[in-house]
């Protein structure tokens, strides 16, 4: 299993010290950077995770303080520890009360840091072990973009109550994360989340889905099964694509969410439901109620809360960030480690605009991590090949998507030696979605 790789970053305007300093971490086998002032640290963090900061309390260009406070404000999950000289431990007290992890002395030995560093990478890696799998949806809801802080800021209002969520927003913005974090965050949290994706199924198969059958309801029906409803019980039941839900079906969900009761297909015996709904989609709405495709009804009883989630490119403040997250937790999924980002790549990821939003940037990282050969990430590696200019020829948006889908899942097949389990963990999808897919696109799976 491949490790987290824990980052120092020493600050310090003594040039000499941040040489003995990170002598000293490196032979303890620690990654280390430094800097020697406290503006390039905050440059550096915008473009690098590291899990611990070592700074001068005092420093030319900028004091611990105000450092500290920069990097709680912005990079919340880098720990602090605060370097100081016997006159200014009152500070460095004060610094602690303040969100530093703790402070050492100059003059004393330097295994007592050495200590607290083991201290906050043993805790880091708690961190990393503890949060999955929950960790994706808990991630985004860390952001310093303002219109995502005010998203962030209802959600977790909201979430505490029954109310019915509506989520807005484009494909691949992470709206089941955030369903899965309401869910979370409810008093619901012990019981089942139950997510469904309206798009996948037709209405006649969606209706058995939701409500569940009786054997010998239909042909095929070799069995009772229960549905979603009954499966989200005492807990919350997530709707996405719901836009894609036809008028009829929509009247039968309506007269669920009024009388919390069910009857399977084949029977007439009521069941109680008690659940709490989260709906999503990323069309519009309000335009499909105009046109007559979209029951008003239905919309004010899923949409107690309406909660617009921004895409990725109106909050690029925050890509650089879900870069390394990114990184981290595929490349442990993934069993395969990574020991650098190449700066050019970094760029480019900053500035594209991801139509695909955070679904894409993951996608590109799974991608980078199982094309990388020496753990080094590089921009060359974003695409397997660049096209002849030469006779261009186009093809419709379906089947341009159909083969990228193909090419994409052909090389995660490969990469993990056409191992149907693994490669349907790292796409997200299930064993039998997979096979389907394989089906479907003529995958040739290699012997």
């Amino acid at each position: 299993m491949s490790e987290h790789i824990f980052k120092i970053l020493i600050v310090d305007d003594e040039q000499h010290y941040c040489d003995v300093l990170s002598l000293i971490l490196k032979g303890e086998g620690h990654h280390v950077s430094y800097t020697t002032k406290a503006t390039d640290a905050l440059d550096m963090l915008e473009k690098e995770f590291f899990d611990l900061v070592l700074s001068d309390f005092f420093m030319q260009d900028m004091n611990g303080f105000d450092l500290l406070k920069e990097i709680k404000k912005d990079h919340s999950d880098t720990e602090v520890i605060i370097i100081t000289g016997y006159g200014s431990i009152k500070n460095a007290v004060e610094a602690m009360k303040k969100g530093a992890f703790s402070y050492y002395i100059k003059s004393h030995d330097p295994e007592e840091l050495i200590f607290e560093v083991e201290k906050v990478k043993r805790i880091s890696e708690l961190k990393m072990k503890i949060s999955q799998p929950a960790v994706t949806g808990q991630y985004l809801m860390q952001s310093k973009n303002p219109k995502m802080k005010k998203a962030i800021d209802l959600i977790d209002k909201v979430a505490v109550s029954n109310a019915n969520i509506l989520l807005l927003g484009e494909s691949g913005v992470g709206k089941e994360a955030f369903a899965a974090y309401i869910h979370e965050k409810s008093t619901r949290k012990g019981n089942n989340f139950v997510p469904v994706n309206c798009h996948a199924y037709s209405m006649t198969l969606l209706e058995s889905e939701l409500f569940g059958h009786e054997k010998g309801a239909y042909t095929g029906a070799t069995e009772t099964r229960i549905g979603k409803f009954e499966s989200a019980d005492g807990g919350t039941l997530f709707l996405d694509e719901i836009g894609d839900a036809t008028a009829d079906m929509q009247l039968k969900m309506l007269r669920v969410l009024d009388t919390k009761r069910i009857e399977r297909i084949g029977s007439n015996q009521l069941i109680d439901v008690n659940f709490r709904l989260v709906c999503a989609t990323n069309r519009k709405l309000d335009e499909m109620i105009a046109a007559g495709e979209f029951r008003e009804d239905f919309f004010y009883r899923i949409s107690t809360f309406t909660i617009e989630i921004p895409p990725l490119r109106e909050r690029k403040e925050d890509i650089i960030q879900m870069v390394h997250f990114f990184v981290s937790k595929l490349s442990n999924d993934m069993k395969k480690p990574v020991n650098g980002i190449d700066d050019e790549l970094l760029v480019f990821l900053k500035n594209y605009d991801f139509p695909g939003n955070i679904r894409e940037l993951k996608n590109m990282i799974e991608r980078l991590i199982v094309l990388s050969g020496d753990g080094i990430l590089r921009k060359e590696d974003l695409f397997l090949s660049t096209p002849k200019k030469v006779n261009q020829t186009f093809q419709s948006l379906k089947e341009f998507r159909k083969n990228q889908e193909k090419s994409y899942i052909h090389s995660v097949l490969k990469a993990n030696n056409q191992h149907l389990t693994k490669s349907a963990e790292i796409l997200g999808i299930t064993r039998r979605q997979l096979f389907n897919k394989i089906q479907e696109l003529e995958i040739e799976i290699e012997k």
